[in-house]
């Protein structure tokens, strides 16, 4: 049994991306797909499907390189874990590598990046980053 099943994922796109699959599934829930909503509309993941039915629905993501084979995908970095929850204020959200990257946090409001969280005046718990 997994006990922190976004690190998981965090994990499996991380190792597909070194490994240069093209593809990485893992299984689904609503929150790996928010985040993989959240990566999509930034530009690091190309697309992502919910494929099978109930109770073994898996999460596809499909990875998304340049021409020249490098990912769109530099890092990952879990923040708030199961065993330390890290809750931030509007103020408080950082910026990743100056702009470049994504701050990942769940609101009140649902998942969206820090700097949507910022604009819209949210706080809540900062997920993990994305380079």
């Amino acid at each position: 049994m997994i006990s922190d099943p976004i690190a998981d994922m965090l994990t499996r796109i991380r190792n597909g991306v070194m490994a240069r699959h093209e593809v990485v599934i893992m299984p689904a829930s609503r929150m790996k797909q928010y985040l993989a909503k959240v990566m999509k509309q930034e530009g690091f993941i190309a697309g992502y499907e919910v494929i099978g039915a109930k109770p073994k629905r898996q999460l596809k993501i499909v990875l998304r390189y340049d021409e020249g084979g490098a990912s769109f995908v530099s890092g990952l970095e879990r923040i708030s874990k199961p065993g330390l929850r890290v809750y931030v204020q509007r103020g408080e959200i950082p910026r990743v590598y100056g702009g470049l990257g994504v701050a990942i946090v769940s609101t009140s409001k649902g998942v969206m990046t820090g700097s949507q969280a910022w604009r819209q005046g949210l706080g809540g718990e900062l997920l993990c980053k994305v380079w």
